[in-house]
């Protein structure tokens, strides 16, 4: 089997990640205590993935939990799915981070480092054959940015062949939990772009629009927001859980969608949505299921795909779905938008199939695209970033860490230089001047110092 080991980190982390595992148990019908109970062998036919068989039938989650104070660990193990984690894998500090990227990265975290390699390393020597690892994180506050990169790093040293996805929720424009998430997201971008070979990006405030825009909830809480990442995230992890028509796995989907490795963020959608009253009154088709994929206010990323061009785009339909008819809606989808996606990549739409529907819907499709939009997340950041570091303002709490001031600079100038990338690639066309220029060569990537 290709086995996948789950680290999830800070207290946003954590969250989702309990959350996801909830939806894929469900999924995989197991209950609270990893018994299987399904009806369908399909269902156990890729346990293996995320969880490890132990004695009496029991499936334990191949998961480390990570925080850098108890409180977020306590809420886990007191919930339904208290039994459910190897007790071992729980992982915590007692000082917490303080919203400090530098405490989760360089101090309070480097602390507890070695525990979770350790761990890591045992879950990984349970494996046959380990496809990689995926992290959800939160880049706003500490624990979630400045442990969560240190362990990135960490484990690419120690696994450099492996696949790293990320699940990261991004600071948003106006949710806004802390003061100093611009330089906590700046610091952590500045490690994925070299660190992570998949960051799928999730937005607070894109989030809080869908739930009440669409699904018309009033006033949404973290559960509500939670639950729209995990249908997200149990749509992209599908084709590796469930024999499909057309296999994916996480090198697969890379490969696929990210054409220059530090071009890998990745807006992300999922459909159906509609509220709970309006449900009775739609029919489900595939037209429908791609309209409501590709509209711009689905999107989990507060950036519109509208201003910038996708480069790739990877799709994920569950249910009895005809493969032909989806062929069919995408070749009317790519005529229809050709302005939207580059002309130098010839076929940038991948579909993935499975058979098995959601257990709430009879279809339902996953959107994964990387287009240069993404570059309005990082602008705004940058913003917002450069006005604090000119007044150095709350530096203190970082350099009493041991940070170093230029760490700021390197980092600034890196998403600086990201921007620019995608600015680069969105307005190239197939007969650029830059690639006979270089004889044949695109334009060169900016260096950047280690």
């Amino acid at each position: 089997m290709r086995e996948i080991v789950n680290l999830q980190i800070g207290q946003c982390g954590n969250q989702i990640g309990t959350k996801f595992w909830e939806s894929i148990m469900t999924e995989h019908g197991l209950n609270n205590d990893g018994i299987y109970h399904g009806t369908n062998d399909l269902q156990r036919s890729r346990l293996d993935v995320y969880f490890s068989e132990v004695a009496g039938n029991k499936f334990v989650p191949r998961s480390v939990l990570v925080d850098l104070e108890c409180g977020t660990m306590d809420a886990v193990k007191s919930s339904s799915l208290g039994n459910l984690f190897r007790p071992d894998n729980f992982i915590y500090g007692q000082n917490g981070a303080g919203n400090n990227w530098a405490k989760g990265h360089y101090t309070e975290g480097a602390e507890l480092v070695d525990q979770v390699l350790d761990v890591v390393r045992k879950e990984v020597e349970n494996c046959d054959s380990l496809q990689g690892f995926q992290l959800t994180h939160s880049l706003g506050g500490g624990t979630g940015s400045g442990m969560g990169t240190l362990l990135i790093s960490k484990i690419r040293e120690d696994y450099p062949d492996r696949m790293m996805a990320t699940f990261s929720v991004m600071p948003s424009p106006k949710v806004s939990d802390t003061v100093v998430e611009p330089y906590n997201a700046t610091l952590s971008i500045h490690q994925l772009v070299e660190n992570a070979d998949k960051t799928f990006c999730i937005d607070n405030q894109a989030l809080y629009d869908i739930c009440m825009n669409t699904l018309k909830i009033g006033s949404p809480a973290y559960p509500q927001l939670n639950q729209l990442v995990t249908s997200v995230m149990s749509g992209i992890t599908t084709c590796l859980r469930f024999p499909g028509q057309l296999n994916a796995d996480l090198r697969k989907m890379a490969v696929n969608l990210v054409p220059f490795p530090r071009l890998h963020f990745f807006i992300i959608g999922y459909a159906p949505l509609s509220a709970s009253t309006a449900k009775s009154f739609r029919n489900i088709t595939v037209a429908e299921l791609n309209s409501q994929m590709f509209d711009p206010r689905n999107m989990m990323a507060a950036c519109d795909p509208r201003h910038g061009r996708y480069l790739s785009v990877v799709t994920v339909y569950r249910g009895k779905i005809s493969q032909r008819e989806v062929e069919d809606q995408m070749n009317q989808i790519q005529r229809k938008n050709s302005s939207q996606f580059v002309e130098w990549i010839p076929s940038n739409v991948k579909t993935a199939m499975c058979d098995i529907p959601p257990p709430d819907t009879q279809m339902s499709s996953t959107f994964i695209g990387n287009s240069t939009a993404i570059q309005e997340l990082f602008r705004r950041n940058i913003e917002q970033f450069t006005l604090m570091f000119r007044r150095k303002a709350f530096l203190h709490w970082y350099t009493d860490e041991g940070m170093d001031i230029m760490e700021f600079t390197e980092a600034e100038s890196n998403m600086a230089d990201l921007i620019s990338e995608y600015l680069q690639y969105q307005d190239a066309t197939v007969d650029d001047d830059d690639y006979e220029d270089n004889g044949g060569a695109y334009a060169e990537e900016p260096e950047h110092d280690e």
